[in-house]
């Protein structure tokens, strides 16, 4: 038996913001259904953004468990993190711009939907 990872799906209350968040922080195409946004990147599993009325994020750290996350690797934290946050993120790990330095190590951020993802450095 041969397994293949096809797609990532991801609820959202609101599709649009979210979905954008994604397309520009991976890049690649975007198609908008209705109920559902499909990004393709080159290499990655197809990013699927669905409506999901009602739809709540998690409240992790500090509350409810965050469900899933997602890790990218970069090539440049500093980079990385300037992009992310232009595009909607909060970041939560580390709070502070200082702990960013030096450009490798991690940061954890929600997307605008509040979906937790790390920003690796390799």
């Amino acid at each position: 038996m041969v397994v293949t990872l096809s797609s990532v799906v991801i609820d959202a209350a609101e599709i649009e913001p979210e979905s954008a968040f994604w397309h520009r922080l991976l890049g690649g195409s975007i198609t908008r259904t209705p109920t559902h946004h499909f990004i393709q990147v080159a290499d990655l599993p197809v990013i699927v953004v669905q409506a999901a009325a009602g739809h709540l994020p998690p409240d992790w750290p500090d509350g409810t468990s965050q469900q899933m996350h997602l890790d990218l690797t970069v090539d440049d934290l500093l980079s990385a993190d300037r992009t992310a946050l232009d595009a909607g993120a909060i970041r939560l790990r580390p709070t502070g711009d200082a702990a960013m330095e030096p450009r490798t190590g991690s940061a954890v951020y929600a997307s605008p939907a509040g979906h937790p993802f790390c920003l690796r450095s390799v």
